[in-house]
């Protein structure tokens, strides 16, 4: 039997690799140095593409593969993937939910903690020599007992509000209704009257044309100069500019984030400040996960090229 040709957008391991090269012709379209020509080559003949949630498939590949049937995403996010598009063409696309999840909240409730008690600075406190030179460590700002905002009540946010229960927060979110599962937390649904009410304020939610820069200059605003945000979603849902200058100016307390706009390559101005904790975009970045996720990925591309209902369709 033939195998069906895939375009990959980008690097997989090697775990995730052997069993897509075993199933399918993989074409790796990271590795091409003209790209546009690799397209007008292999394109005719591609029926799926394998991409990542940050590298997502534009127009110029969709338009090159007038055989494709399916767009498998390494991660949860699909933003980057012209969704609209994909539907109109009889694309489908799948994406890696739920695997993530836990990783993802784990590492925003670590950033909020570490940041909060200035852990980073601590550390180097300690390795320099200040501690024996300088002293004690200047005091930092306590988590317990305050109030949190968590935008968007999905996967992630619901299992960053479970781990944040434990430490005695005031839970409050915002989604596009109140849910059912979260009794027990307080629903405002207006994303400025949730930085107010917030010390720290989450960003959990999927990322769309409708939640760009949902994160705005009033929402910053209201959260305050002894607020932090910690993003563990997309970059694109935080104005990033209102961001830096409100960070800068110190009308917001800190930021933790682990998503930019056009990351890697992240704005220097965020460098230059030292009430913000960077993260390179690895809040799923455990062995474990990425093993799930590379798996998912595979298993979705094997079950849409034998006739068997996708496991994670988003359209």
């Amino acid at each position: 039997m033939t195998k069906p040709d895939i375009l990959q957008v980008g690097y997989y391991p090697e775990w995730d690799q052997g069993p897509l090269d075993a199933a399918f012709n993989m074409h790796r379209y990271f590795e091409a140095g003209d790209k546009a020509d690799f397209l007008v080559e292999i394109g005719p003949k591609v029926r799926g593409i394998a991409t990542r949630g940050e590298l997502g498939t534009d127009k110029a590949m969709l338009d090159a593969c007038p055989n494709l049937e399916i767009v498998s995403v390494y991660g949860v996010g699909y933003d980057a993937v012209d969704v609209a598009a994909c539907a109109a063409r009889g694309i489908h696309v799948t994406n890696t939910p739920d695997v993530l999840t836990n990783d993802v909240a784990d590492l925003g409730v670590a950033m909020m903690l570490a940041h909060s008690r200035g852990m980073i600075g601590a550390s180097e406190w300690v390795r320099d020599g200040s501690w024996a030179e300088k002293g004690l460590y200047p005091l930092q700002s306590r988590v317990w007992g305050k109030k949190v905002g968590i935008l968007g009540l999905g996967r992630i946010g619901f299992e960053v509000a479970k781990r944040l229960a434990g430490f005695d927060l005031d839970i409050a979110y915002s989604d596009v209704g109140p849910k059912d599962y979260a009794r027990d937390w307080t629903f405002i649904q207006d994303p400025v009257a949730l930085a107010t009410h917030a010390d720290f304020l989450f960003v959990t939610l999927a990322a769309s044309a409708e939640t760009r820069h949902i994160v705005s200059r009033d929402v910053l605003d209201a959260l305050g100069p002894q607020g932090m945000i910690i993003n563990i979603s997309r970059a694109a849902n935080v104005d990033e500019e209102a961001l830096l200058d409100a960070l800068e100016a110190g009308t917001v307390g800190g930021a933790a984030l682990d998503v930019f706009e056009g990351e890697p390559a992240l704005n220097p101005r965020f460098l230059a400040l030292d009430n913000v904790m960077v993260q390179p975009h690895h809040a799923s970045g455990t062995f474990e996960t990425r093993k799930a996720m590379g798996k998912l990925v595979h298993d979705n591309l094997v079950a849409h090229f034998e006739g068997r209902e996708l496991l994670t369709k988003v359209a």
